[in-house]
């Protein structure tokens, strides 16, 4: 009977409103979220709800029995005799957090006057975590399925899927792409997208001369081919693995020496088209699929361990004393799993590690059944600081080599402190005469005797012979007995600086035999353990999702296979989120947008993706191609939609922020590729690849910049040091400290590693202005790239401007702008000319090399104007 009522109430109300033409307001789909989000925390959460008070279903706030007897929360009908609407309205609740919106106030009380209807009949009591339905079918949980695109009305000469599904919902506004983009634009687009660097001069002319369709796509070939491609796509992964040279966590930042090797990695990953499922697998789980010993490993199984790097790109200050040891510990878990979510789920799962999440489908549980697969490698009882994770790769016969000279190091350590300690007791013999015969002995007594067990008699002797206290320092009363000691310490770090390198790996390696129990922590306090969680998906992944792991899958070394088995099941090609994430997240890089464009929240509160069908066709695509990068890249840069103009009123004032792709998206060049090409077009860049980081110091102006950090006799930072050709390397090769940021990369939005930067933001700031203007590293850049224009154009001045334009803008100077260029450079000549200081007298010798050639600098003033203009700045 009561169930016959429920279902009565719950479609008699939804269809008395329908007719009367109403928008019927549901609890599931309306109500319900906004009671979580605020409400939930305190009454539906906890065991026992505050003041008996349970919002999770509708029955339990029209049911009196259930709530304060003789009173209901919710009188359906009748808002203002409501008391759940009245502690709302009046402020009174909820008393953590923001109120709500008035939006969701008038929403609420809308409910409770159609009579607080609901969708469906509701259970006589709700599980401790509850799923609707609606929460089930939200779109990103959904099974992932190829679609067809829709056939435009007008078809056009694009086959591609990729415009079809564009061109579909296009149409349905009345509009259509813009026209296709001029050669030098697209030129210049494709090679900054794929490689990261402008294109060559060369090679804008030969596809300008021959702009087809077949030539575009050699062109993107050879892009995707070089070298180049995996260090310009690798930085786009290593924002969100949240890469860094430090391990941060704290003031003291320390250096993490070997994190060079995962991004080594990642770039060899990208160069050679991995498969990303196999990518993923390495990187959860490379050292559950090799065998020891490490250092015997051939190079295949050695990316694998090193791929595991990636689990230990988040903040870990645990070996740098932080106060609290245990709190620090769960912290780095905590941050990991933040990385691992944002990056593979696209669902923000950190959000339900203290309760369960406000907005998505995701409850405490969740998040722990998630951590209980890496607890077994980050067990925070038996923590292991960076330093005692790092892997060592040495060879058994270069450590036996090593050990025998570390032995003989020791005997000459040994050799040295008896020199030293020699060295002080004569001394103390010379002033032992000096000390009466009847003190002698009680003198030397009390300076053999440790500090902490001196008698006060003692103390006060060696106050009265201060010359016989234990702290002498040898170089203040016999300096050439201290160089003595000094060289000999000498022959020890000789002896030391012979022995093989020792190369390391910084590398997550869980220890065989010992899978910890994985608790949740109430309140996310590690001090307050509760119930005891075994791994597992996210429940509202259903049974598809869950993953096996009650065996080991790698007896060999005796793990408990755990994260393999995640990783596997993350890329069996079933799992709805990580296809969708990932291929969402590739689409962005070229597109300035992300379908769904909140990339590392596809959950509730992110954006809804623009075009779902493509989204999930790209998904499908990807998996169907073997999960390989480059043929999944090429379909996109090869559609018309990658190749129209920027340019389309029509679009920009049906389709302001240009979700619907009618144009292309103009983008601004992010930090590394201006600093890069930069560097590219004064004939600067070092392209050696792979290795340690090139450092990064403070100036003598307390710039961050690339350079070797000199320090006074007190430690404190004088400036930074040369290193050659070696700082003129490709940004990704720089030393990236959490506290450090190189200030050319900070200024232009470098990313965020707080743990890892799902998303960069673009600015726009007067510091940027300042720095094209003033900033040293752009001034020599200029000057260089004035050198070069006359070494390769000597005394030319028209085709040196021309070559300038070429290099930077990848297009001819106009020649307007080539007159007003020889005319500034006139002017800017005769004005560095009256400023120089006048030559010396007649006869005295003049410095050539110091004195300013005015022409050079205003060629110089005009490069800087060009690469720092908004057509070198902006990707159109």
């Amino acid at each position: 009977m009561r169930r016959s009522a429920c279902c009565f109430l719950s479609f008699g109300f939804a269809a008395l409103w329908a007719e009367a033409s109403v928008p019927v307001i549901s609890f599931e789909r309306e109500i319900r979220p906004l009671l979580k989000a605020h409400c939930f925390h305190c009454h539906g959460e906890n065991d026992k709800p505050k003041a008996g008070v349970d919002l999770r279903l509708r029955k339990l706030m029209v049911d009196a029995s259930t709530n304060n007897p003789g009173r209901r929360i919710v009188k359906p009908g009748h808002p203002n005799e409501s008391k759940l609407l009245e502690v709302i309205e009046s402020g009174e609740m909820p008393k953590e957090g923001k109120p709500l919106p008035a939006e969701a106030v008038s929403k609420i009380r809308q409910w409770i006057e159609q009579g607080a209807p609901t969708l469906r009949p509701e259970p006589d009591q709700p599980p401790r975590f509850f799923i609707t339905e609606e929460e089930r079918s939200f779109w990103a949980f959904q099974p992932i399925r190829k679609r067809t695109p829709l056939s435009p009305t007008k078809p056009g000469p694009s086959k591609n899927p990729v415009d079809q599904f564009l061109l579909a919902a296009l149409e349905q506004k009345g509009l259509s792409f813009a026209n296709p983009a001029e050669p030098r634009v697209l030129i210049r687009r494709l090679s900054f997208d794929l490689t990261g660097l402008p294109p060559e001069p060369e090679d804008v002319e030969k596809f300008v001369s021959d702009p087809s369709d077949a030539s575009y796509a050699r062109l993107a070939d050879q892009y995707l081919a070089s070298p180049h491609f995996g260090e310009r796509w690798a930085r786009h992964w290593l924002d969100v693995a949240g890469y860094a040279d430090s391990n941060g966590g704290g003031d003291t930042d320390s250096e993490r020496s070997w994190a060079w090797r995962y991004r080594d990695y990642v770039i060899r990953a990208f160069n050679s088209d991995k498969p990303l499922n196999q990518f993923i697998i390495e990187q959860l789980a490379g050292d559950e699929l090799i065998q020891p010993p490490f250092e015997t490993l051939g190079e295949g199984d050695l990316d694998k361990l090193i791929a595991t790097g990636f689990l230990r790109m988040a903040p870990d200050p645990t070996g740098d004393g932080p106060a609290d040891a245990d709190l620090a510990r769960n912290q780095v878990i905590a941050d990991t799993l933040q990385i691992v979510s944002s990056s593979l789920l696209g669902l923000t799962v950190q959000c339900a590690q203290c309760h369960d999440h406000r907005y998505d489908p995701i409850s405490q549980e969740d998040y722990y059944a998630m951590r209980a697969f890496f607890e077994p490698a980050f067990d925070w009882k038996r923590w292991k600081n960076p330093g005692q994770r790092m892997v060592s790769l040495m060879a058994n016969d270069d450590r036996k080599l090593s050990q025998c000279i570390e032995q003989a190091a020791v005997q000459i350590d040994k050799e040295a402190q008896k020199l030293h300690d020699d060295l002080i007791e004569e001394f103390v013999a010379k002033q032992l005469e000096l000390v009466p015969p009847e003190q002698k002995e009680p003198v030397m007594a009390a300076r053999k005797t440790p500090a902490a067990n001196r008698t006060d008699a003692q103390k006060k002797l060696l106050r009265e012979f201060p010359t016989f206290q234990d702290h002498i320092i040898l170089g203040e009363i016999n300096p050439e007995g201290a160089k003595k000691v000094a060289a000999v310490r000498e022959r020890a770090t000789q002896e030391r600086a012979s022995k093989p390198p020792d190369p390391m790996v910084h590398a997550l390696v869980e220890e065989p035999g010992s899978t910890p129990d994985t608790f949740l922590f109430h309140r996310g306090d590690h001090k307050q353990p509760r119930d005891k969680v075994s791994p597992g998906a996210l429940a509202v992944l259903g049974d598809e999702a869950r993953i096996s792991t009650s065996a080991p899958t790698n007896t060999a070394r005796g793990t408990s296979g755990r994260r393999l088995a995640l990783a596997r099941s993350l890329v069996d090609g079933k799992h709805p989120l990580p296809p969708r994430v990932l291929a969402n997240r590739l689409w962005s890089h070229l597109f300035g947008s992300g379908i769904a464009p909140t990339l590392g929240d596809l959950g509730f509160l992110g954006e809804r993706p623009s075009h779902p069908e493509l989204l999930d066709w790209l998904a499908s695509e990807l998996v169907d191609g073997d999960w390989k990068v480059k043929p999944f890249l090429r379909t996109l840069v090869l559609s018309a939609a990658y190749r129209q103009s920027s340019a389309n009123p029509r679009a920009a004032q049906v389709d302001p922020d240009n979700r619907l792709l009618g144009r292309f998206r103009l983008r601004r060049l992010d930090a590394e590729a201006l600093r890069d090409s930069w560097l590219a077009i004064s004939g600067k860049l070092n392209p050696r690849m792979f290795g340690s980081p090139v450092p990064v110091a403070f100036n003598n102006h307390g710039q961050v910049v690339a350079g070797s950090q000199m320090r006074d006799g007190n430690g404190d930072p004088t400036g930074a040091g040369g290193l050659g050709t070696e700082e003129f390397r490709r940004s990704i090769y720089l030393q990236w400290r959490r506290t450090m940021t190189l200030d050319m990369v900070e200024t232009f939005d470098a990313p965020a590693m707080t743990p890892n930067c799902e998303i960069r933001p673009t600015s726009t700031a007067a510091t940027q202005a300042l720095m094209l203007l003033n900033d040293p590293f752009i001034l020599a850049r200029s000057e260089d790239l004035a050198a070069r224009l006359r070494g390769e154009h000597p005394g030319d001045l028209r085709k040196q401007i021309d070559r300038l334009w070429r290099l930077g803008l990848s297009r001819p100077v106009p020649p307007n702008l080539l007159e007003q260029s020889l005319v500034y450079l006139a002017e800017q000549t005769e004005s560095v000319r009256l400023r120089t200081p006048p030559k010396t007298q007649a006869g005295a010798k003049t410095d050539t090399a110091s004195t300013p050639d005015p022409s050079f600098h205003a060629l110089a003033s005009l490069c800087q104007a060009v690469i720092g203009s908004n057509p070198f700045l902006y990707l159109d």
